[in-house]
């Protein structure tokens, strides 16, 4: 059951990476980054981690992607072999910007 859940998400995360680059047409939509699914085990709902490379872009892109998010759910359940497609949750993933605050902190406690 777990291989089925992690191929699931990994072809839920190409899928949402391909809707939203090649058909998702929003110019206020900076450069995102789809950085991980996660799938409820009742194949329900799906977390969708997005990441931005502006700061700026972070606060408008995620709300630009959970006003779209009825249009990709609907382009995702054409391409997914699901008897019903998950619902879409999008959330901030600030795990970069977590990573680089604790790798500055032990920078600094090193010297």
């Amino acid at each position: 059951m777990p291989d089925r859940e992690s191929r699931i998400e990994t072809i839920i995360k190409k899928n949402i990476t391909e809707i939203i680059q090649f058909k998702l047409k929003d110019p206020h939509l900076g450069f995102c980054t789809i950085t991980d699914v996660k799938v409820s085990k009742d194949h329900s709902y799906a977390t969708v981690l997005v990441s931005f490379i502006m700061d700026k872009d972070k606060i408008r892109g995620i709300q630009l992607l959970r006003n779209a998010k009825g249009y990709i759910r609907t382009e995702l359940a054409k391409t997914l072999d699901l008897r019903r497609c998950p619902e879409i949750r999008f959330v901030l993933d600030d795990g970069y910007e977590q990573e680089a605050k604790i790798d500055e902190a032990l920078k600094r406690a090193k010297k």
